[in-house]
C-alpha cells in the first residue's frame, strides 16, 4: 500500500514537472511571443518568463532584430536599353510581432520577393549613368516602396544598398573612352583658362610698366640676375627697347650730320665748277678778240 502511494506521489511530481516544462518560457530581450489559446491570438508576450497553458496555449517566437536580406543578382535592361546585372542587400526589421505572423506566411521569403520585383522595376526606369552615378537617390527610392508594401506585414524596412552593378565589357570600353575624352575636354579647358588669366595679367602688368619706364629697366635686370645663374653654354642678353632708343637717336644724328656736310661738300664742288666753267669761257673770249 505505501508502495503505491509513493508511485503515485512520483507520477503526480512527474506529470506537475513536465506539465510545468511546457507550460513555463523564457524569451530573450530580442524576442517577443504570440501566443494563440485555442487557435485565437490573445496577446503579445516577453521578454522574459513567461507561462503558457499546457494543451491550450500555443506560442510562436518572433526576432525583433534587424535581418540582413541579400537580393540574389537581377538582370535589368536600363532605360538606355543597357544590360545590367545588379546585386542589392536590404535591411529590416519586425515592428508588430502579431501581424507579422497572422498577416503572412513567411516574412523573409514575402519580404526577398518583394525587394526583387521592386529593384527590376525601379532599375529598368532608370538611365545607365544614373544607376552608376547617383546610387543614394535610388536606394532612398527603393526602401521607400519596398516600406510601403511591406508595412502591412508589421515589418520596417530602413535600408536598401545596391552592392554591385555589372556591365557588358564592350559597354565598361566605351566608358572608358567617353570618361577619357571627357578628362581631355576638361584638360584642355583648364588650359584655355590659364592662358586667358595669364593674358589678362600681362596686361595688367603691361600697364603698369607703361606708366613708369623705370620699372622696365629694373625687370631687366632681374632678368640678368636670373640668366646668370642658368648652366647654360650660351647666353643671350634681351635689351629693352627703350635702353636702345638713346643708341638709334644718335645714330640718326651722326646721319643727318655727315648728310649736311656731304651737301654743303657737294654745294662746294659745284660752285668751283662753276667758277673753273667760268674762267675757262673768258679766257676764250680774250683770244678771240686778240
Amino acid at each position: 500500500m505505501i508502495l503505491t502511494v509513493v508511485i503515485v506521489i512520483a507520477v503526480l511530481v512527474g506529470a506537475a514537472i513536465v506539465l510545468a516544462g511546457a507550460s513555463v518560457r523564457v524569451l530573450r530581450e530580442y524576442e517577443r511571443a504570440v501566443v494563440f489559446r485555442l487557435g485565437r491570438v490573445t496577446a503579445t508576450r516577453g521578454p522574459g518568463l513567461i507561462f503558457l497553458l499546457p494543451m491550450v496555449d500555443r506560442m510562436v517566437r518572433v526576432s525583433l532584430r534587424t535581418v540582413t536580406l541579400k537580393i540574389p543578382a537581377q538582370e535589368v535592361i536600363t532605360r538606355d536599353n543597357v544590360p545590367a546585372r545588379v546585386t542589392a542587400v536590404t535591411y529590416y526589421r519586425i515592428i508588430d510581432p502579431t501581424k507579422s505572423v497572422v498577416e503572412i506566411e513567411s516574412v523573409i521569403s514575402a519580404t526577398a520577393q518583394i525587394a526583387q520585383t521592386t529593384l527590376r522595376s525601379v532599375l529598368g526606369k532608370a538611365e545607365l549613368d544614373s544607376l552608376l552615378s547617383e546610387r543614394e537617390q535610388l536606394n532612398e527610392h527603393l526602401q521607400q516602396i519596398i516600406d510601403d508594401q511591406t508595412e502591412p506585414w508589421g515589418i520596417k524596412v530602413t535600408t536598401v544598398e545596391i552592392k554591385d552593378v555589372e556591365i557588358p565589357d564592350r559597354m565598361q570600353h566605351a566608358m572608358a573612352r567617353q570618361a577619357e575624352a571627357e578628362r581631355e575636354r576638361r584638360a584642355k579647358i583648364i588650359n584655355a583658362e590659364g592662358e586667358f588669366q595669364a593674358s589678362a595679367r600681362l596686361t595688367d602688368a603691361a600697364d603698369v610698366i607703361s606708366r613708369n619706364p623705370i620699372a622696365i629697366k629694373l625687370r631687366y635686370l632681374q632678368t640678368l640676375i636670373e640668366v646668370s645663374g642658368s648652366n647654360s653654354s650660351t647666353i643671350v642678353f634681351p635689351l629693352p627697347v627703350d635702353i636702345l632708343e638713346p643708341l638709334i637717336a644718335g645714330a640718326e644724328r651722326a646721319a643727318l650730320r655727315n648728310g649736311e656736310q656731304r651737301e654743303q661738300l657737294d654745294e662746294a664742288v659745284q660752285a668751283a665748277q662753276a667758277a673753273l666753267e667760268a674762267s675757262n669761257a673768258g679766257e676764250a673770249v680774250s683770244t678771240r678778240d686778240a
